[in-house]
């Protein structure tokens, strides 16, 4: 078993270093991606909802990318909503312009009450493609 290893994606935003975490670690063939949300590049929230979904999705694929992953390999999802009921349509909107067709990875969503001043996360657990094919 390898040392996991800390990924970043080549345009991080400052919340990494704000809140110290890692923006993925990788671990053998695995790829544990951390919540990621619509920030601009100085850690704060986009104000419209819609842009702020789409920015977290361009987040979690810039990380996937820095490991060599795509949305395809992505095998779990969860999403956090801080109003879900309200959200569900923008989101789902968003979500079928990143995933348009089956197979579909599995996704949990869970409304939550706080998200550090962002209202939508998302969080991924990846299989790295074998690079020696």
């Amino acid at each position: 078993m390898s040392k996991p290893e800390p990924v970043f994606p080549a345009d991080r935003h400052a919340l990494y270093e704000l809140h110290g975490y890692s923006a993925a670690i990788r671990s053998d063939d695995l790829l544990f991606v951390s919540g990621q949300v619509g920030s601009r590049a100085d850690g704060s929230p986009d104000p419209d909802f819609e842009n702020q979904v789409r920015q977290a999705f361009s987040n979690l694929v810039s990380t996937l990318d820095a490991a060599g992953c795509t949305l395809g390999d992505i095998v779990d999802v969860t999403t956090f909503h801080t109003d879900p009921e309200k959200q569900f349509e923008t989101i789902m909107g968003v979500k079928n312009d990143f995933f348009p067709k089956a197979p579909y990875p599995n996704w949990t969503a869970l409304g939550v009450t706080w998200l550090s001043g962002f209202d939508f996360e998302i969080k991924v657990i990846a299989r790295i493609p074998d690079r020696k094919t």
